[in-house]
């Protein structure tokens, strides 16, 4: 029991000392065991006691849950048919408004599918207007192309210029107002001579107008290309200008001015308006260059000019006419009198005779009321003669 078992803090420590450690430690262990235990078992007896308590509490909590449930039960029964009838009528709404959405929604439907139909309608007219424009265009290009073919040949473009003027003048003057290639006294010959008036000399009119140099303007692609056209195009107008007043314009036998056709509008409008100063020029040489609408404006003026000198040469006719038509006026004025003194004379006649039978009325009315009886009176000699001077009055 001596013997040193081990050795604490330098101080040797024997079995007897280790055991009666040993045994002070589990002494100490079963009291703090015990005294745990202890508090265990009061702290489950407290833990029991509100247990109960809580029991106690959830019992009648759930008394009045299962109370409070039957009130709800009721209530979700109440609610459930209230519901019910509403879900009906709901339904019954939604039925009603869902029928009158359909039935606007068919409509809407029938609408928009005519107004789309009349869209693809009204579209395909349109591409058949434009399918229709396009083949027009493309005719139109072919034609001014064969138009450029024309022109560009002097001998073609001459004939497309005279069939032009021709065209337009004889829809306006009638066969003895014009005449197409009529020689001249200096053995020239115009493209037309409109007959003038009165005796008046004819106007001669000249369709070659010189459309090279022109072409040259339009077709010019540099500056120095574009001068030279514009040069050329003065000279040959010049010169052709010059050539129109030199051979058709001849005192006593034409006009003093003559006219130079441009069968082209469109050359016309650029003529006056990139070379005004040759248009003047041309003016003052008595050679007025016309486009198609003035050539037609001015054979319209000669044509009212010469519907006035026929009127003032059938004058005289209407003079006699309107003479004769005063005569017989004047007749027909005298047989009216005549006519009017015999109704005046019928009218005196029927007077008169109104006034006879008026008159034998009387007498037969005078003679009806007469007294013819067996006895007459004193006064019936007077009575009778009266009525007899009467009649033989």
């Amino acid at each position: 029991m001596t013997d040193i078992v081990f050795i604490f803090h330098g101080r040797p420590v024997t079995l007897l000392e280790a055991a009666l450690a040993a045994g002070f430690v589990l002494l100490l262990l079963i009291v703090w065991l015990g005294l745990r235990i202890l508090r265990q078992v009061r702290a489950r007896e407290t833990a029991e006691a509100a247990a109960r308590e809580r029991i106690h509490e959830l019992e009648s909590h759930l008394g009045a849950l299962l109370k409070s449930q039957g009130e709800m039960t009721g209530r979700m029964q109440t609610m459930a048919e209230v519901f019910g009838s509403r879900q009906s009528d709901m339904v019954r709404v939604v039925n009603e408004r869902l029928d009158g959405m359909g039935h606007k929604l068919g409509l809407s439907m029938a609408d928009t599918s005519k107004q789309t139909h009349d869209g693809l309608r009204q579209l395909h007219e349109r591409l058949a207007v434009i399918d229709r424009a396009q083949r027009t265009i493309s005719d139109l290009s072919g034609q001014v192309g064969q138009l450029q073919a024309i022109l560009a040949n002097k001998q073609t473009r001459g004939a497309f210029g005279q069939g032009r003027m021709e065209a337009i003048i004889q829809d306006q003057l009638p066969v003895s107002g014009y005449s197409f290639q009529a020689t001249l006294s200096n053995s020239t010959r115009p493209d037309c001579l409109i007959h003038m008036p009165n005796g008046a000399p004819p106007l001669a009119i000249d369709a070659k107008f010189p459309l090279e140099a022109f072409n040259l303007i339009q077709n010019a692609e540099t500056e120095e290309q574009l001068k030279y056209a514009h040069a050329q195009f003065r000279r040959d107008l010049t010169k052709h200008v010059q050539d129109v007043g030199a051979k058709y314009l001849i005192p006593g036998e034409t006009q003093d001015t003559a006219f130079l056709f441009v069968p082209s509008e469109s050359v016309f409008a650029e003529l006056n308006e990139q070379f005004e100063d040759l248009v003047q020029k041309a003016h003052r040489a008595r050679v007025v260059v016309v486009s198609p609408s003035l050539l037609m404006l001015s054979i319209q003026v000669i044509q009212a000019v010469l519907r006035d000198a026929k009127m003032r040469e059938q004058a005289h006719l209407i003079q006699a006419e309107v003479g004769h038509l005063t005569a017989d006026v004047a007749r027909l004025n005298e047989r009216v009198g005549k006519l009017q003194a015999h109704f005046a004379q019928a009218n005196k006649d029927i007077d008169q005779i109104l006034i006879s039978s008026d008159k034998i009325t009387k007498r037969s009315q005078r003679i009806e009321d007469l007294d013819l009886g067996d006895t007459p009176s004193a006064s019936e000699p007077d009575v009778i003669s009266e009525p007899r001077a009467s009649l033989t009055g």
